[in-house]
């Protein structure tokens, strides 16, 4: 197989070094690795070479030098990654966030509070979607709800009564390691 090298002139060159430069400045990280694989290339390096060089798969520098052959710098630019589209609309969800507000006894459960497993069955009977338990806290959070966790204090409790209870009484409750025997 033949290597692809690609051809340029040395004001390209200083032209790709400052573009290198400002995708580094903002971040654009992939971007500027891309630009350094092209540099390398046009300085005579082969793909594996180049590959080793920036410690990623020689197919990535392939495709990247033959997109630099074809479309110049746009064909280096980061595309639109578009990821897994969302499993509801932007009708159900805001349908979803009158079902929350109005609570989860009104909608038939027993407990006053939200929990992911209730929102999850929720999800399925009404828009036929489903979605881990795990998950729709990411969903919560991105219709503006947040996590609320409830604190775990006691409404009548003494607090000289728990003091005395935590300091004496505990303490002698808990099992203890068993005293070693000297041998």
């Amino acid at each position: 197989m033949k290597p692809r090298f690609v051809h340029t002139t040395a004001k390209l060159i200083q032209k790709l070094t400052q573009l290198k430069k400002s995708a580094v400045k903002d971040g654009a990280y992939r971007v500027a690795q891309r630009i350094h694989a092209v540099l390398l290339n046009m300085e005579g390096r082969t793909g594996p070479s180049i590959a080793s060089l920036l410690k990623v798969h020689r197919a990535n520098v392939s495709i990247w030098l033959r997109n630099w052959q074809r479309y110049g710098m746009d064909g280096l630019l980061e595309g639109h990654r578009s990821g897994r589209p969302h499993g509801l609309t932007a009708k159900q969800r805001s349908h979803l966030c009158e079902i929350l507000d109005s609570g989860p006894i009104s909608y038939g459960f027993m407990s006053g509070v939200w929990t992911s497993v209730m929102i999850t069955s929720v999800l399925t009977e009404e828009f036929g979607v489903s979605y881990h338990p795990g998950h729709v806290r990411k969903l919560l959070q991105e219709l503006g709800f947040s996590v609320q966790r409830p604190k775990r204090l006691l409404a009548q409790a003494d607090k000289a009564q728990q003091h005395r209870w935590q300091r004496y009484t505990y303490p002698n409750l808990k099992k203890k390691r068993p005293e070693k025997k000297p041998h």
